[in-house]
C-alpha cells in the first residue's frame, strides 16, 4: 500500500499494521538479546510486564529507538520534525500475563504536553503476538473521541487499575494485532485500545516506541523526572531536550 494511502488510513483509524520485518535479522537478534537480558535483571516482586523506559538505563537501546527505519516509518503520520517521547518493554508471561484494560494512552499523559493528536506508538513484536497469548487489540476511529470516562478494576488482573467504561466503546468492533517477531504496528495515542490475558502456554513480548512531533510542546514542570530526546528534525516548539547518549 502506499503511504498515502497508509497515512489516510491511519487518519481515519488511528492505527497501522506494519506486517513486514523492521529490523535486519542481526539488528532484531542484538535488540531481542538485551531485552532477555533486562528481563532477568527485573528487581525482584516486579511483573515482567512493568519494564517501562528502560533507556534511561540502557544505552544501548538507542541503536533502535533512533534507527532511520523506525523514524521513516513514523514520520509520514507525524511529520519530519520527531522526538523520543518514551518506551516500555510488556511482557506477558505464560497462564499469568495480566489483561491490559480497554484505555487511552493520552488519559494517562494529559497535562504532560499540550496536544495529544501528534504522538505515536511503534508496537514491535518480540514474541509471535496472537489472540491466544493476548495480542492488542484496539477500537477503529474512538482516537477522535476525546477523552473517555473510566471505571476502576481489580489491579491483580490488570495492569492498570482503570479502564474505559463500558459505554463509551463497542467491544464487537475491536481489531486484533497479531504479528509476527520484528514486525510492528503503530497506534495513535488517543485511540482506545487493551490486550485480554495470556493463558496460552507461549510468552508475548513485545517493545513500544514512542514518539511525538516536536512542534508540540512538552510542559516541563509536568515532566519533572521523564527525558526526551531528539530524533530527526527541527525541535520546533524549543522542547528541552536530553543529550543523545553514546551506543
Amino acid at each position: 500500500m502506499s503511504t498515502d494511502r497508509a497515512t489516510d488510513f491511519y487518519r481515519e483509524n488511528g492505527y497501522w499494521l506494519h506486517k513486514k520485518p523492521l529490523f535486519s535479522d542481526d539488528q532484531f537478534a542484538r535488540l531481542s538479546a538485551l531485552f532477555e537480558d533486562l528481563l532477568a535483571q527485573n528487581e525482584a516482586g516486579r511483573r515482567a510486564d512493568q519494564l517501562d523506559v528502560p533507556h534511561f538505563n540502557c544505552p544501548a537501546l538507542f541503536e533502535f529507538l533512533l534507527a532511520e527505519q523506525v523514524l521513516d516509518l513514523v514520520e509520514p503520520f507525524i511529520g519530519p520534525d520527531i522526538g523520543l517521547w518514551s518506551s516500555h518493554f510488556i511482557c506477558k508471561e505464560p497462564q499469568i500475563g495480566r489483561a491490559t484494560p480497554w484505555h487511552e494512552d493520552s488519559a494517562y499523559w494529559n497535562g504532560r504536553m499540550d496536544r495529544m493528536d501528534q504522538i505515536i506508538t511503534v508496537w514491535l513484536a518480540i514474541d509471535p503476538s496472537t489472540r491466544a497469548n493476548g495480542c492488542m487489540r484496539v477500537l477503529p476511529g474512538t482516537h477522535v473521541n476525546g477523552f473517555s470516562q473510566y471505571e476502576e478494576v481489580d489491579r491483580a488482573h490488570n495492569t492498570f487499575s482503570r479502564q474505559v467504561i463500558a459505554e463509551e466503546r463497542d467491544d464487537t468492533k475491536a481489531v486484533y494485532f497479531e504479528l509476527e517477531p520484528n514486525e510492528c504496528s503503530l497506534h495513535d495515542a488517543r485511540i482506545i485500545h487493551g490486550a485480554a490475558a495470556n493463558s496460552s502456554s507461549l510468552r508475548r513480548s513485545g517493545y513500544t516506541m514512542r514518539y511525538f512531533s516536536l512542534t508540540s510542546k512538552v510542559i516541563a514542570e509536568r515532566n519533572e523526572t521523564h527525558r526526551v530526546w531528539h530524533c530527526r528534525g527541527k525541535n520546533v516548539a524549543g522542547n528541552k531536550l536530553a543529550e543523545r547518549p553514546a551506543f
